[in-house]
């Protein structure tokens, strides 16, 4: 009886209230949607159809006053306990409460629902399933209300004062003796509830629930011991669900913002089912109805002529405060539907919304991993590099790419739920079978995330691999294939025409590139980098691998190493490899001429993470990677003893040489050696088996952050590799005076030769040279033996006679060859613009 005596009270207030506003409101409508344009809610059911004129119409906290005639309960123990923890060390992000509170809201529309199922009658008079979130900036409050099934008095109590619901004694032990200062939680109703008490002074709780005939209303203070809960004063005014109102501290008067509250439910809960409506309120500048009233009765005088030169008055404007409601979580959590009811458009675009980067998905995989954790999933491979990775940033590339949620509610997008090397991976994981009330750091090193982390990179895996399994694209036919006419002869055979001819040498026969090799040219580092990185799946990333090699030219032909390995020669056990800085360096090395002379196939590394590649994975398939620049190089195809016995007698006859150019050499070479695969190079420097290459010093030297690295971990034993069939070397060995000579010496150009050797080696190895002083002394003496000049000396100075200053002429010879006035850029200067009829008096 009360309550029907409230309600017919508020309804009557109501009725007074706009019967004496009608008439102004109306007028103020009208011109504020003749002057400026702003949408109203779809539905405005838990406000009221006044929401969109006046702020104070409201239904918020701060219209009522605080509570008479409640009962004030103590909270429990544990539950102050908790509450201590939850703000003073449990939440390290502030933002996490609004999470917590639509979560919350999504839970009870989501119970609603499932018993309206049964009972739909507890859907008449409202059956809108949603959650409205305002704000009121002179209030400094926040309204959080949801249309779920809401809560009686007792579930009011136990909810929000004891410890039944939030959590157990057990769990806020570990809390505590986990002792960390920053951890973001993960929780439900309980737990989630108490972080209001992050931004919020006072929180108040009103809510309805179909199974009682009264609204309740619950608040506390921060750091209050107790909470008061009575009867709602101001009769039913929800109809059904919950109300939150924040009192926000002073510094939190951030979240009384409308871009703000709509960036944190877009970003957190974006893929909740049920729509989320932020009310934004904006005050707008209007004609006043007085002035209105006033120039619409000067519009009807007659106005004179003499007023012409009189200014225009400025009519009266006035402020208007207009609201709008939007709906944050328009998107849709297209993994919870069947694959198969989802087509490629759908999923392209909602690759674009969790991709925070412009470009396509190229490959997709959709699934639902079931076991000892359930959980849906989609993962995406992107057409285009992203910007953190082409910029060297493997790291941060992580960021954001995969979002893990609980039921649709985002907990966390820094989770490392795939290695580095799989961070252009984007994608969604949502599950129900999370443990929830933990933090962040226990759920990092849970055995839960382990399995899904484990599930996810075998999926990835297997989607790269489908992309290698496609059939080669078939080449479109242009439309005039279709209707070129064909000659015959009178046999009926087919007349090869000139317009054929020219086909056949068009475009028309460039290649198709297949798709996986368009995705390895961009993403190859990163599975080179799982080859390093992730033991478990090196066989399988290995076969994922291509490589451009000495038998194909192509700029698209790239080899797996099981093709390679296949067309290998019986008697060679090792795959073949060669690094540099490029493509045209390796396949012009004169490491390659042994190679290209047999016909063997080597691999060419070009990449600057090849050679860590190598060394993490030094065998594929029980072949080992050998590189073609190392010492000790053999081919099995060779007589092995006739090997044997020419190694034994170059390096009887070449031994003064050796000897000799190591003596000058000094530390620059390790040793010097007769090389047993040199064709038409004098010299190589190669390295020994365990030493750096020349390009992986080159890249060790580049890095741009190292520390403390000494010359002893930059030195590589070079090995020096003379050619003993070529002339240079015969005549080299020719000046060296016999070792029993100790009285001769060897000439000024001997040694200048033999450095010149060395130096060229050097370069043609890919080394630098060291000592650029001294080789540029060796070169200017061999360029003043080959051009015969007897002095280096310089000629005098010249000094020309003084003359008069005279303008410098025009010398036509020293324009470039070829210019014309085409060379000119003249914009989009028209000539025919420019008057050329101007006559006397023009002038």
């Amino acid at each position: 009886k009360k309550t029907s005596e409230q309600n017919n009270y508020i309804q009557r207030k109501r009725t007074n209230f706009f019967k004496m506003k009608f008439g102004r409101y109306a007028l103020l409508s009208l011109l504020a949607l003749s002057t400026t344009s702003f949408v109203r809610a779809e539905d405005d059911s838990l406000l009221g159809s006044d929401v969109a004129v006046d702020v104070d119409t409201a239904t918020n906290g701060s219209s009522y006053e605080p509570l008479e005639n409640a009962e004030t309960i103590p909270f429990e123990a544990e539950v102050s306990r908790m509450m201590d923890i939850v703000i003073n060390s449990l939440y390290q992000n502030k933002d996490v409460f609004l999470r917590e509170l639509i979560s919350n809201a999504s839970d009870a529309l989501d119970k609603m629902r499932f018993l309206s199922i049964e009972e739909p009658a507890l859907l008449e008079g409202k059956p809108e399933m949603e959650v409205r979130i305002m704000y009121n900036v002179e209030d400094n409050t926040l309204t959080i209300t949801d249309s779920g099934i809401g809560m009686t008095h007792d579930e009011l109590v136990q909810n929000l004062g004891t410890v039944a619901r939030s959590g157990t004694t057990k769990f806020l032990e570990a809390l505590e003796d986990k002792k960390s200062g920053g951890m973001n939680m993960i929780g439900q109703f309980g737990v989630g509830f108490y972080s209001s008490f992050l931004v919020a002074d006072k929180v108040r709780v009103v809510s309805k629930t179909p199974s009682e005939p009264v609204q309740h209303v619950w608040e506390s203070a921060n750091g209050d011991s107790s909470f008061q809960i009575a009867v709602d004063p101001r009769g039913n005014t929800l109809g059904r669900g919950t109300e939150i109102t924040l009192f926000l501290k002073e510094d939190a008067r951030e979240y009384a913002d409308a871009r703000r509250l709509n960036d944190l439910a877009t970003h957190y809960s974006e893929f909740v089912t049920h729509p989320i409506h932020v009310r934004t309120t904006e005050t707008v500048m209007v004609v006043s109805a007085i002035d209105a009233d006033e120039t619409s009765e000067e519009d009807e005088l007659v106005v004179k002529e003499d007023d012409e030169d009189g200014e225009d008055e400025e009519p009266e404007m006035e402020e208007v405060t207009s609201q709008t409601w939007a709906q944050v979580n328009t998107n849709k959590p297209i993994w919870s539907k069947d694959k198969d009811e989802i087509t490629d458009e759908e999923y392209q675009s909602f690759f674009k919304v969790i991709n925070n980067e412009p470009g396509q998905a190229a490959k997709w995989t959709h699934f639902s991993a079931e076991g000892n954790i359930n959980f849906k999933s989609i993962l995406f491979l992107p057409e285009l590099i992203p910007s953190n990775l082409r910029n060297g940033n493997l790291g941060q590339a992580n960021k954001g790419g995969l979002k893990l949620y609980v039921r649709k509610v985002l907990i966390s997008d820094e989770f490392d739920l795939l290695p580095n090397y799989l961070s252009f991976v984007k994608g969604v994981i949502d599950s129900d079978d999370l443990p929830l009330n933990v933090n962040r750091e226990t759920l990092q090193e849970s055995k839960i995330l382990k399995v899904i982390s484990k599930k996810l990179v075998r999926k990835c895996i297997e989607m790269i691999r489908s992309i290698s399994k496609e059939e080669l694209p078939v080449k479109e036919k242009k439309e005039d294939d279709d209707e070129k006419e064909i000659e015959v002869d009178a046999d009926g055979n087919i007349i090869d025409t000139e317009d054929d001819d020219d086909d056949d040498d068009g475009e028309d026969d460039e290649p198709i590139e297949h798709p996986y090799i368009s995705f390895y040219k961009k993403f190859n580092p990163s599975l080179k980098m799982g080859i390093i990185e992730d033991e478990g799946n090196r066989a399988k990333i290995a076969k994922l691998l291509r490589f451009q090699t000495s038998k194909f030219d192509g700029e698209n032909d790239f080899v797996s190493l099981e093709d390679y390995v296949e067309r290998m020669p019986e008697w060679q056990d090792e795959i073949y490899v060669i690094a540099g800085g490029s493509l045209s360096e390796v396949k012009n090395s004169q490491f390659m001429e042994k190679f290209n002379k047999k016909g063997l196939e080597v691999l060419f590394l070009t990449d600057p993470v090849d050679e860590y590649m190598t060394n993490a994975m030094p065998e594929f398939e029980g072949k080992k990677f050998m590189a073609i620049t190392k010492e000790g190089l053999k081919f099995k195809d060779e007589d092995a003893d006739m090997v044997k016995r020419r190694e034994k007698a170059y390096k009887k006859q070449f031994k003064p040489l050796t000897k000799f150019l190591k003596k000058t050499y000094g530390s620059s070479v390790m040793k010097v050696v007769v090389s047993k695969r040199l064709d038409e190079a004098p010299a190589l420097v190669s390295t020994s088996d365990y030493g750096h290459s020349a390009n992986m010093h080159r890249i060790m030297q580049a890095q741009a952050f190292q520390h403390g690295r000494s010359e002893e971990d930059m030195f590589i034993s070079k090995v020096l590799e003379i050619n003993p069939r070529h002339p240079f070397m015969i005549k080299l060995l020719e000046s060296i005076p016999d070792e029993d000579d100790e009285d001769s010496t060897v000439d000024t150009k001997s040694i200048d030769a033999a450095w010149m050797i060395h130096d060229t080696a050097m370069l043609n190895s890919g080394f630098q040279i060291d000592d650029v002083k001294s080789y540029s002394k060796r070169m200017t003496r061999s360029l003043q033996s080959v051009m015969e000049i007897d002095s280096l000396e310089l000629a005098d100075e010249i000094d020309p006679p003084e003359e008069d200053d005279e303008p410098e002429a025009f010398d036509a010879d020293s324009m470039p060859e070829g210019m014309n006035m085409q060379d000119f850029d003249m914009g989009n200067i028209n000539m025919d613009d420019f008057n050329m009829d101007m006559d006397t008096e023009d002038i």
